[in-house]
């Protein structure tokens, strides 16, 4: 193919979130000769033609054999000739079925810090997302507060309430924190973003070094709920199991359990016929708050943006899948906004902050594996599961 640089730059990189560089910052042609010549090879891609664009080069050809196996010999050879300038990207071609090579200066991948201090933001949306959480944990505090009577020891009352339902999140951080460890990955801190209805909606985590493939995408993103899910699900178990004798515990009606699917089944298989349509029935109150854990697990499941779901759904079914799976969810969530103020508020919050593009992976050609579409499937089956009404009635 021809080596001339094209007269016209091609304007919007396939390769989401690499922001443009500085004239000075783009990749020479002398490097690129060397990429073409001595770095790719019938062994591996064929290139046939390039096209630039504003955050580097983008290869057309032929791949040559498993693309993970390809990609780790073409990143070796350009680690061995240029150290740590380049990153190299297989992706998927938005125009064709053959994968495309491209080559972005790691330069273009570096976030610029903002004026503000990530710790700083992070700790003031961790501290409102504490106040909603005690607030939400304690309807008498909300009253109190709203007639300013309130008391110390109300606030003590709705301690331990608060920490079933913060225990939940920060169970749900910590399996993305272990996840990206385990592959040698770096994270962001977590900003909590405060919600009147559930205490909070969870974390938005923002991974800050490119991941080798779709594997670990799927890896990091649902190791976060179903780690959070195990720990709800475990409290809401025993909760249901140690319920208390009308008057000692909390008296709620039996319709509430018709919310979700999963915890309604729970329910119905621990207490039998305890739990009957129409009446009422004694629980332990931590099973409320484990249960607003797991619907915050859960909604963070909806495949959509770049959070958990979207990142779930990109790992695997690839970027094509993952827009379509996004566009779907929001008009769905915006139906459901008609009647529910909590799936309203959390499809605007996702579109202004966490509609995507996530960023790309070193390897978006290679499927995961079987272990990893397994967790991704069950981590949005879960959400599914939790989402969804118990369509029985308790007989």
């Amino acid at each position: 193919f021809s080596s001339q640089e094209p007269s016209k730059v091609i304007s919007g990189s396939p390769l989401p979130g690499v922001k443009a560089p500085l004239e000075s910052i783009k990749i020479p042609k002398e490097v690129l000769e060397t990429i073409r010549n001595q770095i790719f090879g019938f062994d591996t891609f064929f290139a046939t033609s390039q096209e630039y664009y504003e955050a580097g080069v983008i290869f057309r050809g032929n791949m040559r054999g498993e693309p993970a196996a390809s990609h780790a010999k073409l990143s070796s050879r350009l680690q061995e000739k240029f150290g740590d300038e380049y990153q190299l990207f297989f992706i998927s071609d938005p125009e064709g079925d053959k994968p495309l090579a491209a080559i972005v200066r790691n330069t273009s991948l570096q976030t610029e810090p903002g004026a503000i201090p990530d710790w700083f933001t992070v700790a003031a949306f961790g501290l409102v997302s504490l106040v909603t959480i005690f607030l939400r944990n304690s309807p008498a505090l909300q009253l109190s507060l709203l007639t300013g009577s309130f008391t110390f020891e109300q606030v003590l009352d709705a301690v331990p309430r608060a920490l079933v339902t913060l225990s939940v999140l920060l169970a749900h951080e910590a399996g993305h924190y272990v996840a990206a460890k385990r592959n040698g990955a770096s994270i962001g801190l977590p900003y909590f973003i405060p919600s009147w209805q559930l205490g909070s909606f969870g974390g938005i985590t923002r991974v800050t070094s490119v991941l080798k493939n779709r594997s670990e995408l799927v890896e990091i993103a649902a190791s976060g709920p179903l780690t959070g899910a195990v720990l709800a699900l475990a409290i809401i178990v025993v909760g249901l199991l140690l319920t208390p004798e009308k008057g000692d515990g909390l008296l709620v009606s039996s319709s509430i359990f018709h919310d979700s699917l999963l915890v309604g089944g729970i329910a119905k298989l621990l207490l039998g016929d305890a739990l009957k349509e129409g009446s009422t029935i004694s629980i332990n109150p931590v099973i409320l708050s484990a249960w607003s854990g797991l619907l915050i697990n859960a909604i963070n499941c909806i495949p959509i943006g770049e959070i958990d779901g979207g990142r779930i759904a990109q790992a695997l079914w690839g970027r094509k899948g993952w827009s379509r799976f996004t566009g779907v969810s929001i008009a769905l969530l915006g139906l459901t906004g008609i009647f529910s103020d909590v799936a309203l508020y959390w499809v605007v919050l996702v579109v202004f902050l966490q509609r995507g593009p996530i960023a790309p992976l070193a390897d978006e050609v290679t499927p995961p594996s079987s272990k990893h579409i397994v967790a991704g499937v069950s981590a949005l089956l879960l959400s599914l599961l939790v989402c969804c009404p118990f369509p029985f009635l308790f007989t």
